[in-house]
């Protein structure tokens, strides 16, 4: 018997372990990122900017509201909001209540696709298959039919009442104690609601910074942000490959980045010009796939520093 069944029932019992972990315990552990990012004009004190994104928020979440209401004794100079903060029609008000602390900073905004509507289930294998294939959302994917709609517009309303700017498709700007940030949005890349003929032009005269941000770090997104002249891009929607490889890294982003800058601080160039890229991995998961493993949960303090 140990020799026909012995490995097969190591296996399996590895396997069940490694799932208990990344759904019992990884998938709660959250964490905060802390980078340093050198972009802001001489002689201009720092700038703490605290990115929250992917929180896909499931009623009953209790440990995570708790966790994104603590977020707000980091006291930053303001927060940035990269998008999908639902996975349940029925989970604003707990998002908006985990939120809530947060929203009393300035503070921005753009939306995913999971905040327009809700989260399908799917085989986790076809991302592998998608990546493939080269094709991504609705990228090369017949369009979405019989989804649930999420009701964006509350959380839009209660972000835009508490001051803070909307940025699908637009421009921006946050005033800070005397220092002006200039902030350049678009909508998800991920179901092609990107516009970026109606935000091109580049960083704003005046503005002691100018910032990209954008759901989906789509290459094209990158690309034009880059070309423009933004100094810093920031995004979120990767979940950070959500399920990765320890030592080796994830196999996965949902776009078509590559998986070394899956999350966190790189670097992106087009036409001669170099941009600063953090994607966030997320605090959150599609309802359906509630596990994440060597990618634990996260937001990110980012503390922005003047130019060598």
């Amino acid at each position: 018997m140990r020799a026909r069944y012995g490995v097969p029932l190591t296996l399996t019992a590895v396997g069940a372990a490694g799932l208990a972990y990344a759904a019992g315990f990884e998938v709660r552990s959250f964490r905060l990122r802390r980078v340093t990012v050198p972009v802001l004009p001489r002689g201009m004190r720092p700038l703490r900017v605290l990115q929250v994104s992917d929180i896909h928020m499931v009623s009953g979440q209790r440990k995570k509201q708790r966790w994104l209401q603590s977020l707000a004794g980091l006291r930053p100079d303001f927060v940035i909001n990269t998008g999908d903060n639902l996975s349940d029609p029925e989970g604003v008000p707990e998002a908006l209540d985990a939120l809530g602390p947060l929203m009393e900073f300035p503070g921005a905004y753009v939306f995913g696709s999971n905040d327009y509507y809700g989260p399908k289930l799917r085989n986790p294998a076809r991302y592998l298959i998608e990546r493939a294939q080269g094709r991504h959302g609705l990228n090369g994917n017949a369009p979405a039919v019989g989804v649930v709609h999420n009701p964006w517009e509350e959380l839009r309303d209660a972000f835009d009442a508490a001051g803070w700017v909307g940025l699908s498709n637009t421009r921006g700007r946050l005033k800070l104690e005397g220092i002006e940030i200039a902030l350049t949005g678009l909508d998800d890349p991920h179901i092609k609601r990107d516009r970026y003929a109606e935000v091109v032009g580049g960083p704003e005269s005046g503005a002691d910074l100018s910032l990209a941000v954008v759901h989906a770090p789509y290459l094209r997104s990158l690309d034009a942000f880059t070309a423009d002249g933004y100094p810093l891009i920031l995004a979120g929607h990767t979940h950070g490959g959500q399920l990765c490889i320890p030592f080796y890294g994830a196999l996965v982003t949902n776009c078509d980045i590559d998986t070394d800058r899956v999350k966190g601080l790189s670097t992106h160039t087009a036409a001669g010009h170099t941009s600063y890229l953090h994607v966030s991995a997320g605090c959150g998961t599609n309802r359906y796939t509630p596990v994440r493993f060597a990618c634990p949960p996260e937001a990110t303090l980012l503390t922005l520093t003047a130019r060598d």
